[in-house]
């Protein structure tokens, strides 16, 4: 049983709203579907998403930068405290705004070097968009994003917690995976959640392993 953190933030009930709850599907979802023998967490929140994975059987590490979230390792994504290619998957989900994006691309490296196979990501996403959904008799269930155009773009300000947001000024999403692609990987998908339009999903795969 893992031992239990001391209450803060993540714990409480705004925090863990029901989008977030969905999102939390979501990142369980892409992570079971990439078959990892191995999984590494970086940010771990209020672990449910760690927990759920442990209690059904995948093997997953936990690192944190907060010692007080009982992680399995502590440390700056910048420099992570693991050989190269140490896991099959690398989760790192609502993690990357929370630094400077000056900082973007040597975080990369460093998911790039100790991930085997894949790194999942997510990055909230402030594009304006409209939520269409569709249910008739006799037709599949319909739910569709789509972008509205803004027409003057918003200068992201530190809010105390994201240095940057993709969509806002200097951070087109053009640019993000750009960034992305630079370090080597290759995007196999990218999306925004239905339920929460505000979480952007990238599922990236190294070229290569380096192993």
């Amino acid at each position: 049983m893992r031992q239990q953190v001391k209450p803060n933030h993540y714990f409480s009930r705004s925090y863990n709203s029901k989008e977030r709850f969905i999102s939390y599907w979501n990142q369980i979802n892409e992570l079971t579907i990439l078959e990892p023998s191995s999984i590494l967490e970086i940010g771990i929140g209020n672990s449910f998403v760690l927990d759920y994975l442990c209690n059904n059987g995948y093997n997953i590490t936990a690192m944190d930068i907060d010692p007080c979230l009982n992680p399995d390792a502590v440390g700056s994504i910048n420099n992570l405290p693991f050989s190269a290619s140490s896991f099959d998957a690398v989760a790192c989900f609502e993690v990357l705004e929370h630094l400077p994006y000056s900082q973007f691309q040597t975080s990369l490296r460093e998911l790039y070097r100790v991930s085997k196979k894949h790194v999942a990501l997510s990055i909230p996403d402030a594009n304006w968009v409209y939520q269409l959904y569709f249910q008739m008799p006799a037709i599949r269930e319909v739910k569709k994003l789509v972008q509205i155009p803004m027409l003057r773009i918003p200068k992201h300000e530190f809010d105390g917690q994201h240095y940057w947001e993709i969509g806002k000024a200097s951070y087109p999403l053009k640019r993000i995976t750009k960034d992305i692609e630079a370090i080597g990987f290759i995007i196999q998908k990218t999306y925004r959640v239905f339920e929460v339009p505000y979480h952007r999903f990238f599922i990236l795969k190294k070229v290569k392993d380096d192993t």
